[in-house]
């Protein structure tokens, strides 16, 4: 199999990764145009051969203008355009540095082979099924590093400590034992003293300036460590947990679903216990200047500074730690979070990355919503709710599977406050429901170590509906939020919406089918999209072009009565619902131009048809199309009308396409689907799809078995060849149909014999 086609069929995560290969230096339309021809040619010897490289660049122009003379032959406007702008940049970039561009190629084709080994490696070992396993970046190396430097500068910094006690303790006593004999007394007072006592006295200077020393030593490494600490923290905090937060946003959204804790935890934790362990120091530190101090004790000056930085680094991790690990959900809508109905529960859960275990059942944790929304909501006209349900819960360990401290929230309801305006506050100002923003907010107090800390985080912005048919629009909104932004909390977000460009969209729109499917959509799907997007039809030349929300959710489709989002999502729902395995197993082609089907399908013999959904079915539709030969001996190209979500909660579509006859005139029935485009036999492809007949073989010796007061049928799909291309569901018996089939095959050997259909149904009784 070709290298991209095996790169086709990776999982999503490694898919993201693909993509990142890609840009304008080397475009991903002309790697899946030229695939095959890329993959031919030495790319790494002309990387090093300024003679061979000009040849390979000039054989690629020429196959650019080869793949632009079949999308001239097809129609194809979007194609030829992106592939005369292409061919443009790579003339003005690298005609006269061709060796240039080989590289790039050389490279993108390496990364892709390592790519294949990566996943080839992780299936082998079976690491495929844990899809939110991390690979440890260089930059998480260099953090785990830093973590383990602090740790060990902590542990040094004890011994220190010590050190420091015993010393203290022998200065202590030696000055106490003098003093207590009256010699330091006499010392001090000017008397003479005898040569001992005199020795004594230098003993112990030395031993008060190596004290000094030692305490200015343990000072300056404690600040240098804080130090320290304080960069580790912002790393975690504004880096690696800022970057968790985004992939989770991404997440909700479809997306690649990378958000496991489990490390960050392992890192915060490491760190505050660091923390915890040199505010001990400190106060230790408190305690032997207590005992003994004197003047210009470095203790006295830099001491409360290092408790101030410690207890301020400390609450503030505490603060960053807890998270939201569970955005909200409905469990009865598990892919598609943040959309809350009223009256509806929802889920959610909360963790703390700090993973002390006198933590355990003693933080409770309290559910608000719209706490800080305030004269905000009433300047907006927001919808104001009520929490309903069990809205308070105590963190524990027990409930989590790793041991986490989380609290999980599983019976909570939203109810709307009623009010003059209808719950609404000012109801000229308000946006629409489904462009409302709410945050659900999460609170509690710590109390540890004699630090009261208070903790509080929030949900991502929510949308609230009082009615499901609101859901499609609700979850567009919820879609162009977290595409954006990762504002944790723009609850003003859509009163000035910015725009997306068609990149952006595209990549979402794939994520709403790989999230819920085994298969994202293809770029020839996506390009096709493009075309059916709103807008300018030449500003969709463009993968740039600037989308407006409202224009995507809710202007209706050229010469159509419903939105591109509405015909979209309906689109997904069934594929979810009816043709799902189909769907997996790449047989669908569903999103493709009538010219490009056209286009693919003439070359091909009778017999060869293709999936694709529905252009004018607003609640979702998929159909058939098939080449045949008129009397004449001319290709045409015949499809099916589309077959709803309806027609397929009676028939499933693999036995829709098995049983698929046209009639014509003389009641002739024909199978004109043969093989599912490009070349594979239709029961290959289906068959295994297709519901078995149960027939159990009749007991002989009883003769009840031979007595049928009813007759069976079987459902099989009709199409009269003066019917106009519209389909039916007939019910007929297997006798009858034994009967048509019979005749069809002396109708293919030459006879014209004409047959009445006579149609067999079941009793209503």
């Amino acid at each position: 199999m070709a290298q991209w086609n095996q790169l086709q069929q990776l999982e999503t995560r490694y898919l993201e990764q693909l993509y990142h290969l890609y840009s304008d230096s080397f475009p991903m339309e002309l790697r899946q145009f030229l695939a095959p021809w890329i993959e031919s040619q030495d790319w790494a010897f002309a990387a090093n051969k300024e003679s061979h490289a000009t040849l390979v660049f000039h054989n690629l122009l020429g196959e650019i203008d080869q793949q632009y003379s079949r999308f001239l032959q097809e129609n194809n406007v979007l194609y030829q355009h992106n592939l005369r702008r292409i061919k443009q940049h790579l003339q003005s970039k690298y005609l006269e540095k061709p060796m240039d561009i080989a590289r790039i190629v050389a490279r993108c084709l390496w990364e892709e082979q390592r790519l294949l080994q990566t996943a080839t490696s992780a299936a082998q070992d079976g690491q495929a099924a844990h899809p939110t396993g991390t690979v440890v970046t260089e930059k998480q190396q260099i953090l785990e590093h830093n973590l383990q430097d602090i740790r060990k500068r902590v542990q040094d910094m004890e011994q220190k400590m010590k050190m420091l006690e015993n010393l203290q303790d022998d200065f202590d006593f030696n000055y106490k034992t003098l003093k207590s004999q009256g010699e330091l007394s006499q010392d001090l007072n000017g008397n003479s003293q005898a040569a001992a006592t005199r020795q004594k006295m230098a003993q112990l200077e030395q031993m008060l300036s190596a004290l000094d020393q030692l305490r200015r030593q343990i000072v300056t490494e404690m600040g240098g460590l804080l130090t320290a600490m304080d960069y580790v923290q912002k790393n975690l905090t504004d880096e690696e947990l800022a970057d968790w937060k985004r992939r989770q946003q991404i997440a909700c959204i479809g997306g690649p679903p990378n958000i496991c804790l489990d490390r960050l935890e392992t890192w915060i934790t490491s760190l505050a216990e660091s923390q915890l362990q040199i505010r001990q120091q400190i106060k230790k530190l408190e305690e032997l200047q207590q005992k003994v101090s004197y003047k210009g004790d470095p203790i006295i000056q830099h001491r409360p500074a290092l408790e101030e930085k410690i207890v301020d680094l400390f609450r503030n991790l505490m603060k960053s730690a807890f998270v939201v690990e569970r955005q909200p959900c409905m469990p009865m809508h598990p892919d598609r979070p943040l959309v809350i109905k009223t009256g509806v529960q929802f889920t959610n859960k909360v963790r703390l990355l700090v993973k002390f275990p006198e933590l355990n059942y003693q933080l409770k944790i309290k559910v608000c919503i719209d706490k800080e929304s305030g004269d905000v909501a009433a300047i907006r006209g927001s919808r104001k709710f009520n929490i309903l349900g069990t809205n308070t819960k105590v963190m524990n360990m027990e409930e989590s599977n790793n041991g986490s401290l989380s609290a999980e929230f599983k019976h909570l309801t939203l109810r709307e406050q009623r009010c003059g305006n209808g719950g609404r506050t000012n109801s000229d100002a308000s946006l629409i429901v489904t462009e409302e923003l709410h945050l659900i907010t999460f609170e509690t107090e710590v109390y540890h170590q004699g630090l009261k800390i208070d903790l509080e985080t929030h949900s991502l912005p929510v949308v609230v509906i009082s009615n499901i048919c609101q859901m499609p629009n609700a979850w567009a909104s919820i879609l162009w939020y977290n595409m954006l932004t990762n504002h944790p909390k723009n609850v003003n977000f859509f009163t000035k919406p910015p725009v997306g460009t068609w990149d952006q969209v595209a990549e979402v729109l794939s994520w709403q089918f790989s999230s819920t499917t085994k298969r994202g959509l293809t770029i020839e799907q996506l390009t096709t999209l493009a075309e059916k997007s709103p807008g300018p039809s030449f500003v969709r030349l463009f993968s740039l072009c600037e989308l407006f929300l409202p224009v995507f959710t809710q202007e209706n489709m050229a010469g159509k009565g419903f939105s591109f989002w509405v015909w979209l999502d309906n689109i997904i729902d069934l594929v979810k619902k009816y043709i799902l395995a189909l769907w997996n197993e790449g047989y669908i082609m569903g999103f493709i131009s009538k010219e490009r089907e056209r286009a693919i399908l003439s070359p091909k013999p009778p017999g060869t048809f293709l999936l694709r959904f529905s252009e004018s079915s607003k609640e979702g539709g998929i159909t058939f199309t098939w080449v045949e030969k008129d009397i004449s001996g001319k290709t045409q190209i015949q499809s099916v009308e589309p077959y709803t979500k309806q027609q397929l909660n009676s028939m499933s579509f693999a036995d829709i396409i098995m049983g698929y006859k046209i009639m014509d005139a003389t009641n002739i029935l024909v199978s004109p689907l043969v093989y599912l485009y490009p070349e594979i036999p239709k029961e290959e492809a289906f068959g295994k799809y297709c519901r078995p007949e149960a027939a159990p073989e009749p007991d002989p010796s009883d003769p009840s078995n031979f007595i049928q007061p009813y007759l069976k049928t079987k459902f099989i799909c009709v199409t009269p060849t003066n019917s106009g291309n519209t389909s039916d569901l007939f019910p007929m018996s297997p006798r009858t149909l034994d009967s048509l089939m019979h005749n069809e095959a002396e109708a293919n050997q030459g006879h014209l014999d004409s047959l009445t259909l006579d149609m067999d149904v079941t009793s209503p009784n």
